[in-house]
């Protein structure tokens, strides 16, 4: 709780405990330890290297006594207790958003909390030292803690081409025309940076053709991608939905060809999970909403 709120002062009214009451705490368990778990810098606490070696499994038997608790709870339904998720940002609106949303119509007294990393190995970061328990990402996921995950794919989400409103086409209807991957070649296209799953996805669908991309604008705020196209600042690779979202809007969207698709898929530590993480698992297995966007695109 220090380390995560910044200051013992911070942290004892979070804990409703007083300020001395955890400081001689820390210092107790400095004692048994033999180490020094803060260095004193003036009047803050900087964490030592003995400090920095003891967060994660502080955090894991804070999860543990966490699972003990909601395992109680679970008796009484899940009337109460948090959900720790974490999800690749492109990933928030659909479908994360339907499963928070049903998880929290079937449990309405669980509190979730949803965090949004950067990459793919920041998401399996959180997800091995605690700080969340199950996560939604794009399959395979690529990081190196993996061993102590498990995965299992959910859904295959298409992934289209969105120009700005107005771009010409050769549609004489209101189709999504296609467009061959290798007409791609010198577009400006509007990307998150090298790293990020979203700019994988440029990446990959430019190399089926030998294709570099010519990235116009990079941006690390994903929710600014559609409105930069929208107001002409380049083309964007987007998920079915948000590219559905985009049309309506005005935009182009073109489905390319070869077709780009990736697959979408729960990500969550091997082991005991919390009572809450097991119901939200259950129901990400079980809901029809998450397939539906596979059917007739396999």
């Amino acid at each position: 709780m220090i380390v995560d709120l910044g200051s013992v002062t911070a942290a004892a009214e979070e804990l409703h405990v007083a300020q001395p009451s955890l400081s001689q705490t820390i210092r107790s368990l400095e004692r048994e330890f033999g180490i020094e778990l803060f260095h004193r810098v003036g009047r803050r606490l900087v964490l030592s290297a003995a400090g920095e070696a003891l967060v994660g499994p502080a955090r894991q038997v804070l999860r543990d006594m966490d699972t003990v608790a909601a395992s109680v709870a679970q008796v009484k339904g899940l009337i109460a207790g948090h959900l720790d998720l974490v999800a690749e940002p492109t990933l928030a609106t659909d479908p994360v958003a339907a499963l928070i949303g049903a998880f929290r119509v079937a449990h309405p007294g669980v509190k979730v909390r949803l965090a949004e990393p950067e990459n793919a190995a920041e998401l399996a970061s959180r997800l091995a030292d605690g700080r969340s328990e199950v996560g939604v990402a794009e399959l395979p996921l690529v990081n190196d803690v993996n061993d102590g995950l498990g995965t299992e794919p959910l859904l295959i989400q298409d992934v289209l081409l969105v120009r700005p409103p107005g771009t010409p086409t050769e549609a004489e209807t209101d189709t999504i025309e296609v467009l061959p991957v290798e007409r791609l070649a010198g577009a400006p296209l509007i990307a998150t940076p090298l790293g990020t799953s979203s700019r994988a996805l440029v990446e990959r669908a430019l190399a089926a053709a030998a294709l570099t991309p010519v990235i116009a604008v990079e941006t690390e705020q994903r929710e600014a991608l559609l409105p930069l196209v929208l107001a002409g600042a380049g083309s964007a690779l987007l998920p079915r939905p948000l590219a559905e979202q985009a049309r309506r809007r005005g935009a182009v969207v073109l489905e390319l060809q070869p077709p780009l698709r990736r697959t979408v898929g729960l990500v969550y530590r091997k082991g005991v999970l919390s009572p809450a993480a097991r119901a939200f698992v259950a129901l990400a297995r079980a809901g029809p909403w998450v397939m539906d966007q596979a059917e007739g695109r396999s």
